[in-house]
């Protein structure tokens, strides 16, 4: 069972999880995200679901405790402030693995291979950056992702959106034609009739980006953990089961 918090503090002393592992609260694992960013982590029926959190169920459940989610401002991840704080064990956000973040935190193994995309309204017609800058339009992105920063190093000024949310109203309304931001997120929200409708799928921008999940500096106990569990998980094909589940077919694989 899930519980969520918004950026609560444990308070307590340090306990262990199975095989001496460290965690901030007995019995829990605390997961850093930031809600929504679906398909990885959103609430549904009052639950927090998705990608991430299944997979970190997984390492919970290997750990002998439960998962408990601290919903936090997306900054906190390129900082790691959660982390070094103690508030949190790990943090699980559809976080790109950068050198600039892994100067604060230690990542896992990649558990998800990413691209960026642009969104924009069907009015607009863009389908390209090069569009974008062409017509003078209103780019959007999410602020500190690597969306922005894609964004950024290609020339533009983004108007910057604190979530993913966000990200969507904002295109919605007229703040912007287009957006750049990471395609299995497009994918979830073009799923919604009414979203398919107003916008289209532009180009896909192929960044090699790969997600990682995050801990302490010097966590190696836990950072050993999860990658044991991402193994066996790709391994014995519960990767993939979670993967179709919520995110999609899965990509083909080069022979």
């Amino acid at each position: 069972m899930l519980s969520l918090a918004v950026g609560c503090s444990s308070g307590g002393d340090a306990a262990e999880a199975e095989g001496g592992v460290p965690v901030i609260a007995k019995g829990s694992l605390t997961t850093c995200t930031h809600l929504p960013y679906p398909p990885f982590q959103f609430e549904r029926d009052g639950k927090v679901v998705g990608f991430d959190v299944a997979l970190v169920d997984l390492v919970a459940k290997d750990l002998g405790v439960e998962q408990k989610i601290v919903d936090t401002p997306f900054e906190n991840f390129k900082t790691g402030a959660f982390l070094n704080s103690g508030e949190c064990d790990l943090a699980a956000a559809g976080m790109t693995i950068t050198d600039e973040r892994r100067e604060n935190v230690d990542f896992s193994v990649p558990y998800f291979d990413a691209t960026q995309a642009l969104l924009a309204t069907r009015k607009s017609r863009i389908t390209s950056l090069a569009e974008v800058a062409e017509r003078k339009a209103r780019l959007g992105a999410q602020s500190e992702t690597t969306g922005e920063s894609h964004a950024k190093e290609k020339g533009f000024d983004p108007v910057a959106f604190e979530s993913s949310d966000a990200v969507l109203n904002g295109l919605r309304t007229g703040q912007v034609d287009a957006v750049v931001i990471d395609y299995p997120v497009v994918q979830s929200w073009l799923k919604e009739k009414r979203n398919a409708a107003e916008f289209v799928l532009g180009a896909s921008i192929d960044t090699g980006e790969q997600y990682g999940i995050s801990v302490r500096k010097g966590n190696g106990k836990l950072l050993a953990a999860v990658d044991k569990v991402i193994g066996e998980a790709r391994a014995d094909g519960t990767y993939d089961k979670l993967y179709e589940r919520w995110i999609g077919p899965l990509p083909k694989r080069s022979s």
